[in-house]
């Protein structure tokens, strides 16, 4: 794990692999950087050099209470920052969730720093409302039970970690309600992701992967982005568990993206 200063806040990161093929992974909302330990190493064999980030907010980079500080284009900015600090002039760039709408909008406002696309689960115009209905009552619950969402974050971080999965619901559960609160207050506030006519113009080859039955990430969502990107490939995934549970399909998928961008 390593770590650089961002506007007086330290952001963490890990890095996997060498080399100038340089893929950026950022993780889902009120996740970390944890939730792709295990893709990445495998695309770090495959020859890429993979840097996994913790957004401000998340994981163990600050997390102030300011609600100011969480945006989409502040988190592309942090982004912009890691290359900065890495010495690098552009990465692929993306994630899931969260991490989808954060390559976006670097890709809008920084078209040079993006030299490609990684989209899984992007949270777009079909999305909004069942993402307001998700995460509304969670802020609530946040705000309000604060005293006890303390409580179950101290014990929570009590829990050894021992199983790769179990540990993917315990990080939610881990986080202190204050910081968390004013994540979802700040993107709540803001745009989600960068508009349709912006998106237009991204020419960075993309992949994009979407999942049925999700309505938080409607596949609808990810087939509209395909069409709006000059230079993208949609991928379906069978469902949202085949990349945790049968990874082989679509990690060959991103390797060969990846590597056709050599």
């Amino acid at each position: 794990m390593a770590d650089f200063l961002y506007e007086g806040h330290r952001i963490s990161y890990d890095s996997y692999g060498e080399g100038e093929r340089v893929l950026v992974l950022v993780h889902g909302l009120l996740m970390n950087r944890r939730m792709f330990e295990r893709l990445a190493p495998e695309l770090a064999e495959a020859g890429s050099r993979v840097v996994c980030v913790d957004l401000l907010g998340h994981g163990r980079s600050d997390r102030p209470e300011d609600l100011r500080l969480y945006s989409m284009p502040r988190f592309a900015q942090q982004v912009v920052g890691l290359l900065d600090h890495l010495m690098l002039d552009a990465a692929v760039v993306g994630g899931t969730s969260l991490g989808a709408n954060v390559g976006l909008e670097l890709a809008v406002s920084h078209p040079e720093r993006a030299r490609g696309l990684f989209i899984e689960m992007p949270v777009l115009d079909n999305a909004l409302a069942a993402m307001a209905g998700a995460f509304t009552p969670v802020l609530l619950g946040l705000r309000y039970g604060r005293p006890f969402f303390e409580l179950t974050s101290r014990l929570a971080s009590l829990v050894p970690r021992t199983n790769y999965f179990v540990d993917i619901g315990l990080d939610w559960v881990r986080q202190r309600p204050g910081p968390s609160g004013a994540v979802l207050e700040g993107l709540l506030l803001g745009e989600t992701a960068p508009h349709r006519e912006q998106r237009r113009l991204i020419e960075a080859p993309a992949l994009v992967v979407g999942h049925p039955r999700d309505p938080v990430h409607p596949f609808s969502d990810s087939g509209m982005l395909a069409e709006e990107l000059p230079n993208a490939r949609l991928v379906e995934a069978n469902s949202i568990f085949e990349w945790r549970f049968k990874p082989e399909r679509l990690t060959g998928e991103l390797t060969a993206f990846l590597a056709g961008l050599s």
